[in-house]
């Protein structure tokens, strides 16, 4: 499969969610995004006013996380949360999985968690992370078949927060569990062009990188 940069921008959440972030980085992001043909910018909630503006009249995409990096808050908590950032003009939210919940069994809790914040959020996409790096093989399948049962339309690998971060095993064992019925995002620790495209030849539908245009520029250099 040969994937150009255009194909390449086109699956790409643009990642900035450090906290020590500024108004000038998010500016930077944004400015990227437009330039590169990016799918979206992924930010804090606290920056979303400033990347709307920034892309305003851009066809990028606006993506802000929930409940990050734990997952661990209220699900009444993550659900206003939702609703605050659809009030902001999200497109998608990633909101992380309570993994707690998972690792005790009690897939009831987790799917309930889900569907909280799809209740809330206006029928936009739901990417789940299920940060593969904290769970066994078992868990991540039963992760992933959770994921599924709520309705959500991603599952995402990793925050990039706890450790590890997207592998081309993981995504193989997710898509062998999940087939089409899900669509997975591979995030976490992306370094290069040729760790971005392994992602997507395993069955990666979206890319959530940091270093974008570094991988933009290395996939276009190699040709």
């Amino acid at each position: 499969m040969m994937i150009t940069r255009q194909t390449l921008a086109s699956k790409i959440d643009h990642t900035l969610l450090r906290p020590e972030a500024t108004e000038k980085d998010i500016i930077q992001l944004c400015h990227e995004a437009r330039e590169n043909g990016l799918f979206s910018v992924c930010v804090q909630g606290s920056r979303l006013p400033i990347a709307r503006t920034e892309l305003a009249q851009s066809s990028v995409k606006l993506c802000s996380v929930l409940g990050f990096p734990t997952g661990a808050s209220l699900s009444l908590a993550k659900a206003d949360e939702a609703k605050r950032l659809c009030d902001a003009g999200v497109h998608e939210i990633d909101m992380v999985m309570n993994i707690g919940a998972l690792k005790d069994r009690h897939e009831i809790t987790v799917i309930e968690d889900i569907e909280a914040v799809m209740r809330a959020s206006d029928g936009i996409p739901i990417k789940v992370i299920i940060e593969t790096a904290l769970l066994t093989e078992s868990e991540k399948i039963k992760a992933s078949e959770c994921v599924v049962k709520a309705g959500a339309t991603f599952i995402k690998t990793s925050t990039g927060f706890l450790g590890g971060g997207a592998t081309v095993e993981d995504i193989l064992l997710i898509k062998k569990h999940v087939g089409f019925a899900c669509q997975i995002k591979a995030s976490g620790g992306i370094q290069s062009a040729a760790q971005a495209l392994e992602l997507l030849r395993a069955g990666a539908d979206r890319l959530g990188l940091s270093q974008s245009i570094k991988i933009l520029n290395e996939l276009e250099n190699s040709k």
